[in-house]
């Protein structure tokens, strides 16, 4: 099968160009060149190919090397793994959608010196490169020197795989090689509605004790992963009934039905629709929400032991622990004044709060979030700290009580226009 058109249709004439810039050098070198793995899964399941890794067989730093000097641009390598990314010049980045750079991998095969360690690599073939696959789906390859251009490699009848909708292993001991796969089959199973296969379902028992080898990196990577996905939630429940949750940790666990406080993360469900403040402003991205959502009703001891095992980030700890003590108070906001909500959510990450405004389930309670998030986090008095100065009084803690009770009176609508601040602001001075 040749799939030439599907690349011309997926991609840009400037991308499609720089591909066979790359292809022409690899053959004049004598080297088969590839796109291997996800890329082809998505091309052939019609889905946007956003980028590509090339796969040499032979020497990729050299290649990419001898296309830096013919065609401009740097090269970093890193020789251990045999890869090197391609900087492309200026001229050869116009039109590519942004992408600026290229990524150029020796084939290589993988061995595993006991169950859950990271693979040894060495140098190989195409056939050693594809056999290290996770998947079936995953081992696709589409050649692209000389007058191979678009001709597909399919060693593991992975096409059928794709068209009947299935995940399967290569082998049988594919999890005990690497678990991270468990997690990585019911993320591609669930994104592309496929089913797992009985067999390869039947593997993961075995494996499951292995599970507390992986390192932190590892595991919350995969788990980072699946929480990218707008489809989170329902790979969070699969992961769940299978048992893949609390192996990693007690505290982890993901059943919707278990009532509102394991089933936080069904507001992720709506996230594709939602507009978030944070998000839309790139102060916190999609995964780290996700951890929010499906964690804050967890105690801080809770986190803080989750937190030895998975390694957050020192500021996705913290906003853990904020959202874990504002979702636990949840029910006192509704009764209090905006000033007495904007003191207390004002000490706390703008990413926890956001994250129990998307959880409150009381209607009242949700609006008090939504003003403080939209409006009352924004009020401040017209007097500043250089008006106190111009009053005489000294530079001290005086200066922020006065502040924060002129804050308080806009917030409550005790005072509402700058006459009136001015003349409580008086009042505080005497």
């Amino acid at each position: 099968m040749n799939l030439t058109s599907r690349l011309q249709n997926a991609l840009s004439t400037e991308r499609l160009n720089l591909l066979k810039t790359v292809a022409d050098e690899a053959f004049a070198l004598g080297r088969p060149i590839y796109i291997v793995g996800g890329s082809v899964r998505d091309l052939v399941l019609g889905r946007l190919l956003n980028d590509f890794d090339l796969t040499v067989e032979g020497n990729a730093i050299a290649l990419a090397r001898g296309l830096a000097k013919k065609r401009g641009g740097k090269v970093t390598a890193h020789t251990k793994f045999g890869t090197a990314k391609w900087f492309l010049p200026e001229h050869l980045t116009q039109d590519t959608g942004g992408h600026d750079t290229l990524d150029l991998i020796s084939a290589r095969s993988e061995t595993y010196e006991h169950p859950a360690a990271l693979p040894t690599v060495k140098m190989g073939n195409m056939d050693d490169d594809i056999r290290r696959r996770d998947f079936t789906i995953n081992t696709l390859a589409i050649r692209l020197d000389g007058s191979h251009f678009g001709e597909l490699r399919d060693d593991f009848n992975a096409m059928d795989d794709l068209d009947k909708g299935i995940i399967r292993v290569l082998h049988l001991r594919s999890f005990l090689d690497d678990p991270t796969r468990m997690y990585r089959a019911v993320r591609y199973a669930v994104r592309y509605g496929f089913q797992i296969t009985e067999d390869t379902l039947a593997l993961i028992p075995d494996a499951r004790s292995l599970i507390e080898k992986l390192s932190a990196q590892r595991i919350r990577h995969e788990l980072d992963l699946m929480l990218e996905e707008e489809t989170a939630a329902s790979m969070l429940e699969w992961l769940n009934e299978l048992g893949l949750l609390k192996p990693i940790h007690p505290a982890l666990s993901f059943d919707e039905s278990a009532g509102p406080h394991l089933g936080n993360l069904r507001a992720f469900r709506d996230l594709q629709r939602i507009s978030p403040w944070n998000i839309d402003k790139g102060d916190i991205n999609r995964p780290a929400l996700g951890w929010l959502l499906w964690l804050m009703p967890l105690s801080h001891a809770e986190i803080e032991s989750l937190n030895s095992r998975l390694q957050f980030t020192a500021d996705l700890l913290g906003s853990l622990i904020a959202a874990s003590s504002i979702f636990a108070g949840i029910s006192s906001f509704a009764s209090l004044q905006p000033s007495q909500c904007v003191e207390r959510l004002g000490l706390y990450p703008l990413s926890a709060v956001e994250a129990v405004y998307f959880v409150s389930q009381d209607e009242k309670t949700k609006d008090v979030f939504f003003k403080y998030l939209s409006e009352w986090r924004h009020v401040k008095p017209h007097t500043t700290g250089d008006d106190l100065k111009e009053r005489g009084l000294e530079p001290g803690p005086k200066y922020g009580e006065i502040l924060r009770r002129l804050r308080a009176a806009w917030l409550d609508g005790q005072i509402t226009s700058k006459e009136q601040e001015s003349k409580l602001l008086n009042e505080l001075l005497l």
